[in-house]
């Protein structure tokens, strides 16, 4: 196998995976790396600014399109290129290694030598950040607010006309001005549409301003070379083409700090491509226009592969012209073609079809067909094997009731110094008289990622919340890793990662790996045995009446790595941006949750696999009580709802809800499905006394530790049931 290494998640690699998605190459594992799970089309900024598109319309949501092209996600800044051992350098000082790379990082705006630019200013590239601004600007702008705009070539120009339109829409009476320290703006257009942009700009009353830069920012206004200040609530920088600072360092050879490529879009190097505005064409220079990485896309689909195997390259010969549209705020567009003069609503609505034809391609995937049983299976297979693919993590757990049903063929334990047997969390032995104990307790995690590190780091949690749920402190690990099939040395390398993650989250937790097992298989399976000390380890069935259940994370993660797996699109929300907060939620330890509660907690669980419901009915069994609780105040992660109201459901979601069946009252909502969702390094599930405000003070001490915490509950006498409401 070998690596193929997309470094920025511009138009350009967009279009590769999409591609690849529909034609992968045997051989060759994918990763690309961005800062962000999403990344923005550049030709309907102008619109979103104006208040055209929503947000989530101008966003390619990285996280779909790369389960779409089965290539790993990795959420990252690149910061360097070691050429000799081919491997990117990642801000974290992550290393991710590559036979061939290809750099689509697109340009910067910025301005760091102007004083004052960094701390109260903001550029429109990268493009994130400045919509992000922007929207926030649009709340809370005055009713007469100024905005200065530093550049004013077509970008400049058409982000001030978008401005102006959307702060008038508002009800506002914008002062905008436009500057450039140039004798003449918009030199770069045919004579025609820069009379039709001039006129449009007089038209929203923008104030342009020529033969003038900018000397410092602050906070109310931009101060000029000549003295002269402009008052400023929101000022912009579209000021140039910036090539990111890292490329300099990297032995490529460069121009003006931007990548030199041949007609094979290969730098110096030619195991390291580069496209879009962060290259530079010497055989053809071009100025930076997404129009060009939008065609450089096939090229390079093809030369990357032929790269890998061995075969031809193309050339890429870009066009000496192309048609211009640019946007004039409302619903009106000015062409750029042959110095002609051409203007009007007709222009805006051939580009918003341009852009939006562009994006539909990330909007729905075609659907890979599905392998089926041969005709002649056995009867019933076909319905074992289920409509949707097995989900990973706890999704992928065997189900409550199977569960049982086996362990109660299991003899009790006859070692004196073996306290507990099947039922806890962990296994609990005895270290003599008034050692304490030692408790002892095993996971593993079916991959539902295809980045080994994160998938390390959060096996690692999801396991220490055993020991974490008895108020233990962690001691020691062994790892049991199963790899998927690679060769010799992507083998060291991942098993390299999985170990280094890991390490890190055991040792921040204070405990040690000693070794473990490795083996190949079907594909990538990571598990801890773990142990644990404690003094007076918490168990489950210590509940008792009249107490507060605390929940320490939302729930939710269930259904979003089901959505996630099946690339599913949730409309008006970016399910990339949902996955990353399930991921950060996921990679929260348990340990200060556990430290608060342990002192406190007459019983105490983490929350996994069989869902809140189930393990809150674990406990309520175990002390032969009744609960109600709240729905209203069980926290959810962010578009866990949404997608359960769209029936998506983690595979084991029907065995929860089953081992329920008789024993809980709940209404049916998508919010009640959730209680059935299996959660992967959930949190903790505790049950405290309320005398004397006990169970307040508590939750009081873990909201100030950070942690995401609700009173959810209360327990009552019994029989078991559980009270839903809300």
């Amino acid at each position: 196998m070998r690596d193929l290494l997309l470094i920025g998640g511009g138009h350009a690699h967009a279009l590769i995976l999409r591609k690849w998605g529909m034609q992968p190459q045997a051989g060759t594992r994918i990763t690309v790396i961005n800062p962000g799970p999403v990344a923005p089309y550049t030709g309907m900024l102008p619109g979103h600014i104006a208040g055209h598109y929503a947000r989530a319309e101008m966003m390619i949501d990285l996280v779909r399109l790369g389960r779409f092209a089965g290539a790993r996600v990795i959420l990252g800044r690149a910061a360097g290129l070691d050429r000799t051992a081919q491997q990117v350098i990642l801000h974290d000082g992550r290393r991710l290694r590559y036979d061939v790379a290809s750099i689509d990082i697109g340009i910067a705006s910025n301005l760091p030598d102007l004083a004052g630019f960094d701390d109260h200013a903001v550029a429109a590239k990268p493009l994130g950040g400045y919509a992000e601004r922007w929207e926030d600007f649009v709340v809370t702008a005055p009713q007469t607010p100024h905005v200065v705009i530093i550049g004013a070539g077509v970008g400049g120009a058409e982000l001030a006309m978008a401005s102006a339109h959307r702060l008038q829409h508002s009800g506002r009476k914008p002062h905008i001005t436009l500057l450039d320290r140039a004798a003449t703006a918009l030199p770069n257009i045919g004579a025609g549409a820069r009379a039709a942009l001039l006129a449009q700009l007089a038209h929203y009353n923008i104030t342009l301003m020529t033969g003038v830069e900018p000397a410092q920012v602050c906070a109310t206004g931009v101060t000029l070379t000549n003295g002269q200040t402009l008052p400023s609530d929101f000022t912009l920088s579209v000021a140039g083409a910036q090539p990111q600072a890292w490329l300099q360092d990297i032995g490529l050879g460069l121009h003006q700090g931007f990548v030199t490529v041949s007609p094979t879009l290969q730098s110096s190097d030619p195991l390291v491509f580069a496209v879009g505005d962060c290259a530079h064409m010497g055989y053809a220079p071009r100025p930076k226009a997404g129009v060009f990485a939008v065609r450089q896309a096939p090229v390079l689909f093809h030369n990357l592969r032929a790269t890998l195997s061995g075969a031809p390259l193309r050339r890429y010969q870009p066009q000496r012209d192309y048609l211009k549209l640019i946007s004039a705020g409302r619903n009106h567009a000015v062409a750029d073609k042959l110095g002609l003069r051409l203007e009007g609503a007709w222009l805006w609505h051939w580009k918003d079809r341009i852009d939006r034809k562009f994006m539909a391609k990330f909007a729905e995937y075609p659907v890979m067909p599905a392998a089926r049983p041969p005709k002649e299976a056995v009867q019933g297979l076909a319905e074992a094997l289920g409509e949707k693919p097995l989900c990973g993590g706890c999704g992928a757990k065997v189900g409550g009731g199977t569960l049982a049903a086996a362990l109660r063929r299991l003899p009790a334990p006859k070692r004196a110094d073996v306290l507990s047997g099947p039922g806890d969390d962990a296994g609990i032995i005895s270290l003599g008289k008034g050692q304490g104990v030692q408790v002892l307790t095993t996971d593993h995690l079916r991959a539902f990622t295809n980045d080994a590190a994160l998938m390390a780091r959060i096996t690692a949690i999801h396991a220490l919340g055993d020991i974490w749920a008895m108020g233990a402190q962690p001691q020691s690990a062994l790892s049991q890793i199963t790899l998927p099939r690679l060769g010799p040395d992507l083998q060291a390398e991942m098993l390299a990662e999985i170990l280094t993650a890991a390490a890190e989250v055991f040792g921040a937790a204070g405990a040690d790996i000693l070794g473990g097992h490795s083996a190949l298989g079907g594909e990538l399976t990571i598990g801890f045995s773990i142990t644990g000390l404690a003094q007076n380890p918490v168990r489950k069935a210590g509940a008792g009446p009249g107490a507060a259940i605390i929940l320490t994370k939302p729930i939710g993660t269930g259904t979003i790595l089901a959505a996630e797996m099946a690339a599913t699109r949730l409309p008006d929300t970016l399910l990339g941006e949902v996955v990353t907060t399930c991921f950060a939620s996921m990679l929260r330890p348990l340990a200060t949750a556990s430290e608060i509660l342990a002192p406190h907690a007459t019983a105490m669980t983490d929350v996994t696999g069989f869902g809140l419901a189930g393990h809150l009915l674990e406990m309520l069994t175990g002390a032969s009580l009744g609960a109600t609780i709240d729905l209203r105040a069980v926290p959810i992660l962010p578009g866990a709802e949404a997608l359960a109201a769209m029936g998506i459901a983690s595979s084991i979601a029907p065995a929860n809800r089953a081992l329920c069946l008789g024993r809980i009252n709940a209404p049916n909502t998508p919010r009640a499905a959730l209680l059935y969702d299996p959660q992967t390094a959930g949190g903790l599930l505790a049950i405290v006394p309320q005398a004397q405000a006990q169970a307040q003070a508590v939750l009081s001490a873990l909201q100030a530790a950070g942690e995401a915490a609700a009173i959810i509950g209360t327990v009552h006498p019994g029989p078991v049931m559980l009270r839903v409401a809300g």
